[in-house]
């Protein structure tokens, strides 16, 4: 609970403070027109109750007083509400943003092995469910305890005046319904965690229906409406599991709020006793019943925010389990100077498993490669081609041997450093949907803006001609997901692919099936710029076949 109010401390102290304040005078100012209502009662029961010809003339300047102030209260009243309402707003907006951002942070300061195990996807999929709300609902529901409170204590001190049997009867009446809420928390939170694994499943077959990157094979094997069937049938199941938790609870909620109709009758019986002997006038019935009518709504908000704290507390857990990982892969704390000039980096005697699996994907694998010389990595599917690269950027560490960078093991440099040295174009590369100058930018964020840099990564992927054609050039819009955006083909988009990394302009460059879509004339170009950029650097080329 702490965590999640520090969060919204550091989110928005101004906002925090004003909801605070703005719920005070929402609790206070509705009990002080409470009793302004009895004054006004009181006031008019005695004007009905003159023997003049002209009742009330006399009482009708002190009426008109009462009136305005008890208008004037329920304007205010009001215009807090407003007031709370839109910093209320503004705050769950900020704090969406706000935790959003520290999600997003978590996640690419993470090891890519996380993304390997599962049990990781089951808490990001929780930590996402919990946090665009989570932190607000406890935040609502800690100033939802404050603001009961307040107006607790003030219903209490009126009702003590009458009986203090009036107070324990509404006390008691609200034991039941604070129970039920706790089980429900309890019951609904198990329900989610249980149902985790369920709910992503389906969450994954809704967007092989509705996602573009799968729209044309979805289509082509007629796999419509049998992903659909199993889409609905573990909708069917949470449901039905979720409906009966409902069901039950549902009965439980009715018997107490029996329970409060019984209590609220006998209330009335305990405040009319002093009015039948005259102890009480009828303005102080009408205030004193009023506000144990309130004052059970205060007792219900009451109990709604501390189960609902329990409910939430339990959930906020998923959203801190989550931020609580911790990379395995980090830069030293004292990292060596990155080589001015990369000369050979070696794979040293590398035995690596990837995370829960039994066979190794190298074995004692030992490679060398040098400045000047193109080195070619040649096998079959399955064989490690890719692990190589991964391990060479550090997205895993092997669990045997050394990756070497002039004799030095890139464990003692800087992470970030490492990565900016090493270009690479990815196997499964990413098609960007954005503009066509974002896509080869994004190489380099440091070198942003540089034109020639630009026009020279672009000549080396031999895309120049792919700028021609489109409508605004290099700012163009890529892709299909926004308006005016262009298409391209498998080979385009890997020309473009080639050209961010050129565009990196790292001094280890690592070609990952770097020719699958290009045609004769795109792999003659290709080759040429490759032997002519070996002399410069060390180049690792990935292939099926020689």
């Amino acid at each position: 609970m702490v965590k999640a109010l520090r969060i919204i401390w550091q989110c928005d102290r101004k906002g925090f403070i004003m909801k605070l304040l703005y719920t005070a005078l929402g609790s206070l100012l509705p009990l002080a027109n409470l009793y302004v209502l009895k004054v006004l009662v009181d006031d008019v029961v005695a004007v009905v109750g003159q023997s003049s010809p002209q009742p009330g003339f006399h009482a009708v300047p002190s009426l008109t007083v009462v009136v305005a102030l008890f208008c004037g209260i329920m304007l205010l009243n009001r215009l807090v509400g407003i007031l709370g309402s839109l910093n209320s707003d503004v705050l769950t907006q900020k704090l969406i943003d706000h935790i959003n951002g520290i999600i997003q942070k978590q996640s690419m300061r993470l090891d890519l092995s996380y993304y390997d195990n599962p049990r990781f996807y089951d808490t990001f999929h929780r930590a996402q469910q919990e946090a665009a709300f989570r932190p607000i609902r406890i935040l609502e529901n800690m100033v939802s305890i404050f603001g009961a409170l307040l107006s607790l204590a003030a219903v209490g001190v009126m009702l003590l005046v009458a009986s203090w049997k009036v107070v324990a009867v509404m006390l008691i009446a609200m034991v039941p319904t604070f129970m039920v809420r706790l089980v429900k928390s309890r019951r609904i939170y198990a329900f989610r965690r249980e149902t985790t694994q369920l709910s992503r499943r389906s969450n994954y077959y809704g967007a092989l229906l509705t996602n573009r990157a799968f729209a044309k094979e979805v289509r082509a094997f007629g796999l419509g409406e049998h992903l659909r069937s199993l889409y609905v049938s573990i909708r069917h199941q949470l449901v039905s599991r979720l409906l009966a938790i409902s069901r039950r609870l549902a009965i439980l909620d009715a018997l107490t709020s029996v329970v409060e109709v019984v209590a609220l009758g006998l209330s009335v019986f305990l405040l009319m006793r002093p009015v039948a002997v005259g102890a009480m006038t009828v303005g102080s019935f009408v205030m004193l019943f009023e506000a144990f009518r309130r004052g059970q709504g205060y007792l219900s908000s009451l109990v709604a925010g501390v189960s609902g704290l329990y409910e939430h507390k339990l959930f906020i857990n998923n959203l801190f389990d989550f931020l609580e990982l911790n990379p395995a892969v980090v830069s030293p704390e004292h990292p060596e100077p990155f080589p001015d000039r990369v000369e050979t980096v070696e794979f040293d005697g590398v035995t690596f498993f990837y995370p829960d699996m039994q066979s190794p994907t190298l074995h004692d694998f030992s490679l060398r490669a040098e400045r000047g010389a193109i080195t070619r990595i040649v096998g079959e599917n399955g064989f490690g081609k890719t692990t190589l690269l991964k391990l060479l950027l550090r997205f895993y560490d092997p669990q045997q041997g050394a990756v070497r960078i002039n004799g030095t093991d890139i464990r003692r440099f800087d992470l970030a450093i490492l990565r900016r040295n090493i270009s690479a174009i990815f196997q499964d590369y990413v098609q960007l949907q954005l503009s066509l100058r974002d896509n080869v930018e994004f190489g380099n964020l440091e070198h942003r803006g540089d034109a020639l840099r630009l026009a020279e990564a672009l000549r080396r992927a031999d895309a120049e001609s792919i700028v021609a054609d489109m409508p605004d050039g290099v700012d163009t819009q890529l892709g299909r997901q926004f308006d005016g955006g262009r298409e391209l083909s498998m080979g385009q988009w890997q020309r473009v692919a080639l050209a961010r990394q050129f565009y990196a302009g790292g001094q280890v460059l690592f070609f990952d099936e770097p020719m699958a879509w290009m045609d004769k004339e795109a792999r003659r170009h290709f080759d040429e710029t490759v032997s002519t950029l070996c002399r410069d650097h060390v180049v690792f080329l990935v292939s099926h076949h020689s």
